[in-house]
C-alpha cells in the first residue's frame, strides 16, 4: 500500500511521475509533464517516453491527482548499494521498484547489480547508471526507504 500523499496542485508545465496501477505495471513510475488542469480536478499529462499505440506521438492521458507525484529530488547515488536496499531501476521507459539482490559486479567493463522485482519474481542485472535510490512522498516530504 502506498503511503499517504499530501495533495499537490500542479501547474501546466510541471514535471511529474505517473504511478501506474495497471496490471503488469504496478510498482512503476513514468515521467510526464502536466499539459492541462481540468475543472474536474483531473490533469492531462503527456508522457516523456511512452508513445501512442501507432507510435505517431507521445501518449497523453487524463488522470486523477492521486495517480501523480512530483519528480523525486535528484540524489547522488551512493558508490554502492546495500543488499535488500529498495531501489528504482530505469527499464522499459519507466522506473520500476525493486531490491538489490547482489553485491556490485564487474561485467563487460561496467559495474552491475542484480535487482529483484516482487511483482514478477524475477532478478535482472542492471548497470549502476540505471539504478536510483528509492524515495516515497509521505505527507509532502520525500523519504528514503530501506
Amino acid at each position: 500500500m502506498r503511503p499517504p500523499v499530501k495533495r499537490v496542485d500542479y501547474k501546466v508545465g510541471d514535471k511529474v511521475e505517473v504511478c501506474s496501477k495497471e496490471e503488469g505495471f504496478v510498482g512503476s513510475y513514468f515521467e510526464a509533464t502536466i499539459v492541462s488542469c481540468l475543472e474536474s480536478g483531473k490533469y492531462v499529462i503527456r508522457y516523456k517516453n511512452l508513445l501512442k499505440d501507432d507510435e505517431s506521438e507521445l501518449l497523453m492521458e487524463t488522470l486523477f491527482p492521486k495517480d501523480l507525484r512530483p519528480l523525486p529530488p535528484r540524489v547522488r547515488n551512493p558508490s554502492r548499494f546495500e543488499l535488500n536496499q529498495k531501489v528504482d531501476v530505469f527499464d522499459n521507459d519507466g522506473w520500476w521498484v525493486g531490491k538489490i539482490a547482489s553485491e556490485k559486479i564487474l561485467m563487460e567493463k561496467s559495474y552491475y547489480y542484480s535487482v529483484y522485482f516482487d511483482y514478477c519474481h524475477q532478478t535482472i542485472y542492471y548497470p549502476c547508471d540505471q539504478i536510483r535510490v528509492h524515495q516515497e512522498l509521505v505527507w509532502g516530504d520525500w523519504i528514503f526507504e530501506a
